[in-house]
């Protein structure tokens, strides 16, 4: 099995099961590149699933980046009105086919 980020329960959880996990304590570059890969499996399965679950586990790995960084979320949040202010959403389905 590869290392992977896991949630801080996991082991515990294994534990409780009877069986017997061997982890380690990321340093700050194996952290933010296990965050990235962490993000890109959970779109990958959001992606196969469709379900709230998966946007779930998207969201909590998102606020796990924003920590890391140092966002707020209300910055994030902030950061993302204006632009919605200024370029709009995604609500009415554009999809753009050329430009000329």
């Amino acid at each position: 099995m590869k290392p992977k980020l896991v949630r801080d329960k996991i082991p515990e959880i294994i534990k409780k099961s009877n069986k017997i996990s061997k982890t380690h304590i990321a340093n700050d570059e194996e952290y933010w590149n296990e965050l990235k890969s962490k993000l890109l499996e959970e779109v990958n399965e959001f992606l196969e699933d469709n379900n709230s679950e998966e946007l779930a586990d998207i969201q909590e790995v998102l606020y796990a980046i924003y920590d890391f960084k140092g966002f707020s979320k209300e910055e994030i949040e902030k950061i993302r009105s204006k632009k919605m202010n200024e370029r709009g959403g995604f609500k009415n389905k554009i999809i753009l086919d050329n430009v000329e």
